[in-house]
């Protein structure tokens, strides 16, 4: 994948030769990447949408195992899809284009009363939360 690094982490208990076989079923070849371990073990591993849904699964089920495999306490995978519970990226440019027309383009004075609701409607707050 062009948009990966050229060096990255994986779970020691996958070939080579599966890791390429398994790429292609991702979307823009984009391999589950580790980004960042706790020092009890846990990881924090980023990975895009597997394109064919029947093999979704299995491609899945058989990451998830080498993961956990790989983990010093043998720990189970937690999996959260954050396409469900985070804004995409044209939620948060519209929020921040929101939120520099209210703080630059509008007169503080005039819509003071209305600033506070102002503010929330653009959802930045809740954003960068």
């Amino acid at each position: 994948s062009p948009s990966l690094p050229e060096y990255f982490v994986v779970p020691s208990s996958l070939a080579d030769q599966d890791l390429k076989l398994y790429s292609y079923s991702f979307i823009g070849r984009r391999m589950p990447l580790w980004s960042w371990n706790h020092p009890n073990g846990s990881a924090l591993v980023r990975m895009a949408n597997i394109k064919d849904v029947l093999q979704q699964r299995r491609i899945d089920q058989r990451i998830c195992n080498a993961i956990t495999r790989s983990h010093p306490l043998r720990s189970d995978v937690y999996k959260s899809d954050l396409d469900k519970c985070l804004p995409n990226i044209q939620e948060i440019q519209a929020a921040h284009n929101k939120l520099k027309q209210l703080c630059v383009n509008e007169p503080f004075e005039e819509t003071e009363e209305k600033w506070l609701s102002s503010l929330e409607n653009t959802h930045w707050l809740e954003y960068i939360r």
